[in-house]
C-alpha cells in the first residue's frame, strides 16, 4: 500500500526578512569599521573596506533579488521543493544539501530555477504523530 505523499508550504515572513537584510547593512558597516581600525597602510585598509563593502553590498543585493523572486516555497517529502513566484505559479526548486535543522530552528537553502541561490531561516516546532500536548 503506497504512504500518503507529504509536503509542507511555508511563507516566509516579509517583516523578518526585512531584519536579516537591515542586521546584514548594520554587520557589514561594522565590518568596514574594524577594517579601517586594523593596523595597516591607508591605502590597503581603504582597499579592504571598499572591498568588504562591496562583497557584503554584492551578497544583500543578491538575496534580496532572490527573496522577491519566492513569496513561498513547497517541500515534498520526497526531496522536492518548488517556489511561488510574485506572478503566483510554482516553479521547480533544488533543496541543496548544506542546510541546518536544529531543535529550535531550521536553515535552509533553495537553488531556483532561474539559477538563484537563496536562504530562508525557519522556526522548527516538532510535532509527533498522535502525540498529545
Amino acid at each position: 500500500m503506497p504512504s500518503t505523499a507529504y509536503s509542507a508550504e511555508l511563507r516566509p515572513d516579509p517583516v523578518l526578512r526585512r531584519f536579516v537584510l537591515g542586521t546584514g547593512a548594520v554587520l557589514g558597516l561594522l565590518g568596514c569599521i574594524a577594517v579601517l581600525t586594523l593596523p595597516w597602510p591607508p591605502l590597503w585598509r581603504a582597499i579592504a573596506a571598499v572591498t568588504w563593502a562591496g562583497s557584503v553590498s554584492w551578497e544583500l543585493a543578491r538575496l534580496r533579488l532572490a527573496w522577491r523572486d519566492c513569496m513561498a516555497f513547497r517541500l515534498g517529502g520526497d526531496g522536492s521543493a518548488a517556489a511561488l513566484g510574485r506572478d503566483g505559479h510554482w516553479r521547480p526548486a533544488t533543496l541543496l544539501a548544506d542546510g541546518v535543522l536544529v531543535r529550535r530552528w531550521g536553515w535552509i537553502r533553495l537553488r531556483s530555477a532561474s539559477g538563484r541561490v537563496y536562504a530562508e531561516r525557519l522556526q522548527v516546532i516538532w510535532r509527533h504523530v498522535g502525540a498529545h500536548q
